[in-house]
């Protein structure tokens, strides 16, 4: 249970990082998935060839923020469409972090991390994803950040401000898969090992934890949407926990997954039409 409890706050920053694309910038970024292991590869790699764990993290941050560079130049400057330019950057990021891992999988288990130290690692999660969420909360509360949402909400009017919308969406992209990359790299420390798969469906669980969180605390408005996030990644872990504790099969985490969203979305949809 503990173990669960702390894969869902690691998760849970990766799904803040994708309702910066997601909801706030309304760009289905599919450089989720090449970017968490992206985080993943970097914070194994480093730690196999001795450098300090805080590094290997930095290091992972770095790398997913110009995976979103990456895909927010395809977007911007070569005018791809956002999904392409994300499906390309994914795919991209296949190859280039079989490059950073030499193989396919990197066990970790003789290597010192953050996890084995003698804090208890639920608190470490518990820590990186407070301080994520506070200073997420901060910056969407400077002037870039209302110019951030703004792009999202009405982009035509935010250009006619003599905005370049295009390096705001940039930098969006950047601050998402930096975030992503971060949950990546947690995450490969906790479970003591990379895989080069491991990031295949971040983008589902990232919207399902989303759709959940922002579907339960509609209503709530002092309730901010990054808390609303992290109880929804709670509430689909739990789910999924106690689904396969009730002899489903691991292979139907993504039936069950969809059957989830499919749950919560037709809810959401039937209060609007009711109260409308």
């Amino acid at each position: 249970m503990i173990s669960v409890i702390t894969q869902s706050l690691i998760l849970a920053i990766m799904a803040i990082g994708v309702y910066i694309t997601f909801k706030i910038l309304d760009f289905p970024d599919m450089t989720a998935d090449g970017s968490y292991t992206m985080g993943a590869a970097i914070s194994a790699s480093s730690l196999v060839w001795g450098l300090n764990p805080i590094v290997g993290i930095l290091l992972s941050i770095v790398g997913g923020a110009i995976a979103g560079m990456i895909t927010g130049l395809l977007h911007i400057k070569f005018k791809i469409s956002n999904l392409l330019s994300g499906i390309l950057t994914m795919g991209m990021l296949y190859s280039i972090n079989l490059r950073i891992m030499g193989k396919s999988n990197i066990p970790l288990f003789t290597y010192p991390n953050l996890f084995k130290g003698n804090i208890p690692p639920i608190l470490i999660a518990f820590i990186f994803v407070i301080l994520v969420k506070i200073l997420l909360d901060l910056f969407l509360k400077t002037g870039i950040g209302y110019t951030l949402k703004g792009v999202g909400d009405n982009e035509q009017m935010i250009k006619s401000l003599g905005i370049n919308i295009g390096n705001i969406k940039i930098l969006g992209l950047m601050i998402s898969n930096s975030l992503i990359a971060l949950s990546g790299a947690l995450m490969a420390q906790f479970q003591g090992f990379a895989d080069i798969t491991m990031g295949i469906g971040t983008l589902v669980l990232g919207i399902a934890s989303i759709i959940i969180g922002l579907t339960i605390f509609k209503k709530v408005h002092i309730i901010k949407n990054t808390t609303a996030i992290l109880v929804g990644a709670f509430i689909y872990q739990f789910t999924i926990y106690f689904a396969l504790n009730l002899g489903m099969l691991s292979t139907d985490l993504k039936l069950i997954s969809s059957l989830v969203i499919v749950g919560f979305l037709a809810v959401s949809n039937l209060k609007l039409k009711k109260n409308s």
